[in-house]
């Protein structure tokens, strides 16, 4: 590309340097830091307001011309409906890279997660969605190269269209266009859809003193979002130092062919948009009401899939939690924040704990939303695993090589209060029975739920909470389980079945607390131990801290196929997350009620599960644990 090198203006132009054309289908190779890619002299004093004339092709990637004929055959998107949605966030290659039963030589690929055995687990687990994190092709930091790590995670992109080729079996020049296509045929053979982790807030060419590789070169004024005042620098709210200008045309375009061709061409059945409030910044603000949100909108392919929003990103009033508009999901931050706090038994938690479990109406109840607006999640890639989180105080991230200082500091000490390895049994039996009541609350959540892939299987990343440089045996999952990893796998899988077996837990319209029709039950009706209901007082009491609920299944928002209206088994769900037994009184509903344990978190779980109750009959509810018993 030519064109003036005017920094100080906002114009990069450098034609001695090779560009990757941001509608390729392919890429073959990665950058190498040792060429000559950046468009100003490296070593130079006036840095990128100089000029280097030196030939970037030799460290750099290339684009493939692909034949994209494939035979998807009867191949057709799941569709499965949000409220019977299970998502199970993922990264392509830490899912099997360490996989005993897939072969050597495609463990870490795309062609390794659509094989028998990993497509057995997610199916026995529940899981009814795969959220991929990134799959466009990505950047490898020279930060991070330079200290012998490597962009794991993949929030760095470098094309919106490429499949990457660091998780193909098959080599790069095409081939991992194929591979990609195989593996979300196989997937949707088994009724899983598909969701890809997208970046379209920024690229891999960072801020001023980045490389030259795609954008920067063809049209920098363009592409990006510069300082008003002084157009040689960027404008950042994402942290990685550029923001993609989505308020241009020709960028809104890049974009919209990017997500149809994913679902055109590729078979993909959604998205996950990273830091998805950049996207709605007009004139600085975060407007819901953005050009990207109104073309989503209109279009008649990308408003049919599904579309998930990461509501924040770091510039100023970029928190937007709720304010994303219909036809969006969210991931709900503050039901992780509400969650952890319950269960770790900090105070003034019940009022907050109650929205967040019945699909946080004071989030979208208000702009027409349903309870599947909220994605509910307690960890996520970002972060520590469920077994971390009730095991460390502190992150350990000092294999990442910046002492210690990177990921966040915020909502760190969830757990029991030992870090660390232990031999104490009973400390390793009450990690075992808050992470199991972080898995009961997580399912028995009205709202979408979101599982971090591996924490089914108790992975740990030894206390690291920002795994995004560790491509090794700190991210991988570890498929070696001892007795207690899998009495935890089984246990998971209990529950998820139990929701998808109960309609009363994933509802399609808000719970009232009213009545149902002319009967004298309420959709749900909360309750204090002593089996009255719970009063405004209790509610904002900061030692309230065991609750429970009775969830009707009469006259559920939905039909079986003969047009009837659904009916569910009605349920009573106590939690305590106090550090003491309580003894609770179950409800009597209507003569000779009886309840029946169905499931328990408490440290003998599984024992006693089959124990029959009558109304008005007290229970005991062990310390940090939670019971559901359904009404016989």
């Amino acid at each position: 590309m030519h064109g003036p090198y005017e920094p100080e203006k906002g114009m990069r132009f450098n034609h001695h340097k090779l560009l990757i054309d941001p509608y390729a289908k392919a890429i073959a190779g990665e950058v190498d830091w040792k060429a000559h890619v950046f468009g100003y002299q490296f070593d130079n004093e006036q840095k990128d307001l100089s000029f280097d004339e030196q030939d970037s092709v030799a460290g750099m990637p290339k684009c493939v011309v692909i034949d994209p004929s494939f035979d998807w055959k009867n191949d057709r998107h799941p569709k499965t409906p949000w409220h019977k949605t299970v998502i199970y966030e993922v990264h392509v290659k830490g899912a099997t890279k360490q996989h005993p039963e897939i072969p050597e030589e495609l463990r870490g690929t795309y062609a390794g997660f659509a094989s028998e055995p990993f497509i057995n687990h997610l199916k026995e687990l529940g899981v009814t969605a795969v959220e991929l994190l990134p799959v466009h092709d990505f950047l490898n930091d020279k930060h991070l190269v330079d200290k012998g790590l490597s962009n794991y995670w993949g929030y760095n992109t470098t094309n919106f269209f490429s499949p990457t080729a660091r998780y193909s079996s098959s080599g790069d020049m095409g081939e991992q266009v194929r591979e990609f296509k195989e593996m979300v045929k196989k997937l949707h053979s088994h009724g899983i859809e598909v969701i890809l982790d997208v970046v379209y807030n920024h690229t891999s060419e960072g801020n001023e003193m980045g490389p030259t590789l795609s954008f920067r070169g063809i049209d920098n004024t363009v592409y990006y979002h510069l300082m008003k005042e002084d157009p040689r620098y960027y404008i950042d709210y994402t942290g990685t130092g550029n923001s993609l200008n989505v308020n241009h045309p020709q960028v809104l375009q890049l974009i919209m062919d990017s997500l149809r061709y994913w679902v055109n061409e590729m078979h993909v059945d959604g998205f996950r948009f990273d830091l998805a409030a950049a996207l709605a910044r007009e004139l600085h603000e975060v407007d819901k009401l953005a050009a990207f949100f109104d073309i989503v909108h209109q279009d008649p392919v990308i408003s049919q899939v599904k579309l998930i929003a990461e509501p924040w990103d770091v510039g100023e009033g970029g928190y937007q939690v709720g304010n994303f508009p219909v036809l969006w999901t969210e991931w709900n931050g503050k039901y992780r924040d509400t969650i952890r706090r319950a269960i770790k038994g900090d105070e003034n938690q019940a009022a907050k704990f109650a929205y967040r479990i019945t699909g946080s109406s004071d989030l979208y109840q208000n702009d027409g939303r349903r309870p599947f607006a909220s994605i509910n999640f307690v960890t996520a890639h970002d972060g520590f695993t469920l077994q971390d989180l009730v095991s460390y105080n502190e992150k350990h991230n000092e294999a990442n090589g910046e002492d210690n200082k990177d990921g966040s500091d915020n909502n760190m000490s969830w757990n029991c209060g030992i870090e660390g390895p232990t031999d104490d049994e009973q400390i390793i039996n009450l990690r075992e029975q808050q992470k199991r009541n972080f898995i009961t609350t997580l399912f028995l959540s009205q709202g979408v739920p979101m599982l971090l892939g591996g924490d089914e299987l108790s992975r740990t990343q030894q206390g690291n909470n920002n795994g995004y440089c560790q491509d090794n045996e700190i991210s991988w999952f570890d498929w070696e389980l001892d007795d207690r990893k899998k009495e935890f796998l089984d246990f998971t899988k209990k529950v998820i079945h139990f929701m998808h077996d109960h309609a009363a837990f994933r509802r399609r319209k808000f719970l009232k607390g009213e009545k149902i029709n002319e009967s004298e039950t309420k959709d749900i009706q909360w309750l204090r131990p002593d089996g009255n209901e719970i009063t405004e007082e209790e509610w904002q009491a900061p030692d309230t801290k065991t609750l429970g609920f009775i969830l009707s299944g009469d006259a559920l928002d939905e039909y079986n196929v003969k047009g009837e209206l659904r009916v569910d088994d009605t349920f009573v769900v106590w939690m305590n997350f106090q550090h003491e037994d309580v003894e609770c009184t179950l409800p009597s509903i209507g003569n000779g009620t009886s309840w029946k344990k169905v499931i328990s978190t408490a440290a003998e779980q599984g024992k006693d599960d089959n124990n029959t109750y009558s109304g008005d009959e007290q229970f005991n509810l062990g310390a940090r644990s939670i019971a559901v018993l359904v009404r016989k």
